[in-house]
């Protein structure tokens, strides 16, 4: 491939030899220590085969970004191929200067030429990514929680047995128990063999992470943990510790009571936080003391839709009267038109446009974040007819609240 012009810098594929670099980048980026040589082993595991971009200054990387093969559930069920991208940095002495715009402009064209529907990320910073075309896709919760004063009321049922994995145990048998449940909400993602390395064989391998499983009626697992202790130690050792939860899965609600009773249970804990938790999860309502949770609302899945007309005509849409949506995306120009959206499905049409949208808004609307008349009020969504904004609330609301869980 030919490298493409960012202002004064380079931005091309790199060979594998230069992987390691790209992953110095990103760790000096993100103020951690790059892996040693047997860290490295596994972290090379999750670079995959030609999706990872370098900038370059000359012939010096000064910036970086890749993407992991995955797929997101979209409201109706089915699934389509997303980029899922990560290790995005520019080294401090180069930042400001148009290396970031060059790699996600690259990115994005490689993600196009590819097929894949969207690409999709976690935002260290909110304000860099909505330039080009992302928006906050999912919202989650972070739950904090007192586990003396947390515990379920009686009528909480239990629905299975919960169990400690050994590391072999949870790479061998959490992905395909992972995929039995990648509809369960629009907006999971997928889970493939390089997302496993980066979460799970990296942390498992090289630092103090334990996974627990349930296990249901029939014996299958059906939900799962992945949790450490926090890295602050008490000062006094009669305290107890602080847990994170980084990685929270279940089929059901019932599932997941069993999995907030094994963490509420858990002995000499102090306080337990569990990151990216859906936000319509009854967890106060299911203990006695309601106040000895609290949440704090986040963003989630900052998505990308790569193909617009392969994503609007995807997903299902509320019983409402069809509006005809404008799409002007100026990165990717072959997503600009016109679409009537409708409860049937979603096509192009050359009616007049009720609704105009930019890509960061209409990320935000696709799985339900948001309403369109929310976003209109705020001056996010161009509204050229007013009655419209009723029935496209109806059209892109959905049944439970998106959610995606999975970090990366």
């Amino acid at each position: 491939m030919s490298p493409a012009r960012a202002t004064e810098f380079d931005v091309r594929v790199l060979e594998d030899a230069e992987l390691r670099t790209a992953n110095t980048i990103f760790n000096e980026a993100v103020h951690e220590q790059p892996p040693n040589d047997e860290k490295w082993a596994t972290t090379r595991k999750f670079y995959e085969p030609g999706r990872t971009f370098g900038a370059f200054a000359g012939d010096t990387m000064i910036g970086t970004t890749t993407s992991l093969t995955s797929a997101l559930t979209v409201p109706g069920g089915a699934v389509l191929p997303m980029a899922a991208v990560t290790g995005v940095a520019v080294r401090t002495d180069h930042r400001r200067r148009g290396a970031l715009t060059g790699l996600m402009r690259e990115q994005l064209a490689a993600v196009a030429r590819g097929g894949e529907v969207f690409a999709a990320l976690h935002a260290s910073e909110a304000t860099i990514y909505g330039r080009f075309g992302y928006g906050i896709g999912t919202l989650a919760h972070i739950v904090r929680a007192r586990p003396a004063r947390a515990r379920m009321r009686p009528e909480v049922p239990t629905t299975g047995t919960m169990r400690l994995l050994t590391q072999d145990e949870a790479l061998t048998l959490l992905p395909e128990a992972y995929s039995r449940m990648l509809g369960a909400w629009p907006g999971m993602m997928g889970r493939g063999p390089s997302w496993w390395a980066l979460c799970y064989e990296r942390r498992l391998r090289h630092e103090y992470f334990r996974v627990a499983a349930h296990h249901g009626a029939d014996g299958a697992i059906d939900g799962f943990l992945q949790y450490r202790p926090s890295e602050q130690a008490p000062a006094d050792p009669r305290d107890g510790v602080g847990l994170v939860v980084y990685d929270f899965v279940a089929a059901d609600q019932a599932v997941a009571n069993d999995l907030w009773r094994f963490l509420l249970d858990i002995d000499l804990v102090d306080h337990l936080t569990a990151y990216q938790r859906p936000t319509d999860e009854p967890l106060a309502a299911a203990l006695v003391d309601s106040t000895a949770v609290r949440s704090e609302l986040d963003d989630d899945l900052w998505l990308r839709l790569v193909d617009v007309p392969a994503a609007l005509s995807a997903r299902a849409y509320g019983p409402a009267d069809p509006v005809v949506v404008e799409v002007v995306d100026p990165l990717l120009p072959a997503n600009t038109g016109t679409y009537v959206v409708g409860a049937a499905g979603a096509e192009r049409t050359e009616a007049p446009a009720a609704l105009t949208v930019d890509p960061e808004a209409l990320a935000m609307l696709y799985l339900g974040a948001w309403r369109p008349s929310q976003l209109a009020g705020i001056g996010r969504v161009t509204v050229h007819d007013p009655a419209a904004l009723p029935a496209a609330d109806r059209l892109f609301g959905t049944e439970r609240a998106a959610w995606c869980g999975s970090l990366f």
